[in-house]
């Protein structure tokens, strides 16, 4: 066996008897701020271990959603309807896509942006209506025209009420007018206002009852509206909750859509019976018209990943639109590009880049109003996005894509029909930040060094310190000598 003694001939600290060694003030305090030293180091070193640092660089977009960018939003119109909201994309490789609806929803708003009922759906509305064949027919005014003080006194009076809400200056208002006429004439010798007194046909003229066709929210021309009697709610300055008709516009199926509401009223009581089933107006001909005068607009779009355009605008095949009317003011509850990251994900980079995310909602919580009466033009509202993408990957290797964009909006006047326009224009380019993994040996290495280096400086001062007091002491002896 080895003995012990040759065992303790290994040894790298040898020890001096505690009785051969002196302790010192000066040694003491040198001690005590070395200590001192090393804990303020170690500390250091601590932080520096913990702290995340990482590499950032610029390379070529390789997105893994490919060619394709996803745009979510959030947005209230307080003076556009759900009816003919319309949003819109196009861009410069020549798509043109109007009037999404499969990711995109619809709600009513008031004009202090909250929702009045469930989600508004605008249905199918065909691309082009049938009307009468333009002739020189000779046709008699068979329509009653109302103005604000009738119009409430007829809604109350009869069962049915069907209006023609319309504009001279209107195309498509002009294509209606003979066939409404006729239809009006039939109707009115099939169900005599003395002797029947179930349906009225009649019309408004939204240039000189401006406050009417605002009250039961008209915006595009003409618009024909179905009033039944005692849907009138007192609380809401009289309103009346309606529907709206958006089938052909010839004469049988004006007539017919007329002879289908009236049918299911008795002619001695003219309450509406409960079963009307079977005359009932064919599906997407006759849909609830908005109850509100605003909309928000809600949902995502997937668009290439190219300069392009984002529009909302009123819209429609069929409909005229009165340009000095509209107001595209607008508020927006977020605007963003990219996959939605949780907030846990958004936290977890918070930590690693505080900077990061700062940029993504540049819109979020703006609003862009405009008032028609300060201006004899039209006022489209454009927001002007450069959209930079940016890539984080973690130490774990969890990659997280974040969009970022600059926003810069302006008014534009012009002649024609006002929009709300998003331009954007992502970059070819995008920032990789890497985070850099730090070694725990590399920080063993470092406490070692501090605490062996703070030790042996302190050493050689204490050494230096007390051979000086000697010297002096020595010195002092010498001359009392």
């Amino acid at each position: 066996m080895v003995s012990t003694s040759k065992i303790k001939s290994v040894d790298f600290y040898r020890k001096i008897p505690r009785d051969l060694t002196e302790a010192s003030l000066s040694g003491a305090g040198l001690s005590i701020v070395a200590a001192l030293c090393m804990m303020f180091l170690f500390g250091m070193e601590l932080n520096n271990y913990l702290t995340v640092s990482t590499t950032t660089s610029v390379i070529v977009d390789k997105s893994s959603d490919a060619e394709f960018l996803r745009i979510d939003f959030n947005m209230s119109f307080p003076a556009l309807s759900c009816e003919f909201a319309s949003v819109d994309v196009s861009d410069v490789l020549g798509t043109n896509r109007l009037n999404i609806t499969k990711t995109v929803r619809k709600h009513s708003i008031d004009k202090n942006l909250r929702p009045t009922g469930s989600e508004f759906h605008s249905g199918s509305t065909a691309t082009e209506l049938k009307h009468d064949a333009e002739d020189d027919e000779e046709y008699g005014e068979g329509s009653v025209s109302l103005n604000g003080h009738s119009f409430d006194r007829v809604t109350h009076h009869f069962p049915i009420l069907v209006v023609n809400f319309f504009a001279p200056w209107c195309y498509w208002s002009n294509r209606l007018k003979p066939s409404w006429e006729k239809a009006a004439n039939i109707i009115r010798e099939r169900y005599d206002r003395e002797s029947d007194g179930r349906i009225l046909v009649a019309k408004v003229d939204c240039t000189e009852e401006v406050d009417l066709c605002r009250r039961n929210h008209i915006q595009g021309y003409p618009s024909i509206r179905i009033f039944r009697k005692g849907t009138d709610v007192r609380d809401d300055h009289g309103h009346h909750d309606h529907e709206s008709y958006y089938g052909d516009r010839d004469t049988d199926s004006l007539v017919k859509m007329m002879e289908d509401l009236v049918a299911p009223i008795k002619l001695d009581s003219q309450t509406i019976t409960s079963d009307n089933s079977s005359t009932k107006l064919e599906t997407g001909l006759k849909r609830p018209a908005p109850v509100t005068g605003g909309c928000r607009i809600e949902g995502f779009v997937r668009v290439k990943k190219v300069p392009g355009n984002l529009v909302i605008s009123a819209r429609s095949a069929a409909h005229s639109f009165d340009a000095s009317q509209m107001n595209m003011s607008h508020v927006i509850s977020s605007f963003s590009f990219g996959k939605t990251i949780t907030p846990k994900v958004m936290s977890d980079i918070k930590i690693l880049l505080p900077h990061l995310g700062r940029s993504h909602d540049r819109l979020n919580g703006n609003s862009y109003v405009t008032n028609p009466r300060d201006s004899t033009e039209n006022v489209t509202i454009e927001h002007f996005l450069q959209v930079v993408k940016t890539e984080v990957m973690t130490r774990s290797y969890k990659l997280v894509e974040e969009y970022e964009y600059t926003a810069h909006s302006s008014l534009v006047h012009s002649l024609h029909i006002p929009v709300a326009k998003f331009h954007y224009e992502p970059s070819p380019m995008q920032v990789l930040i890497t985070e850099n993994p730090k070694s725990f040996s590399h920080f063993l290495t470092n406490v070692c060094a501090i605490i062996g280096g703070v030790f042996t400086v302190a050493g050689i001062l204490d050494s230096i310190l007390h051979n000086t007091m000697r010297m002096v002491k020595k010195v002092e002896l010498g001359k009392n000598f």
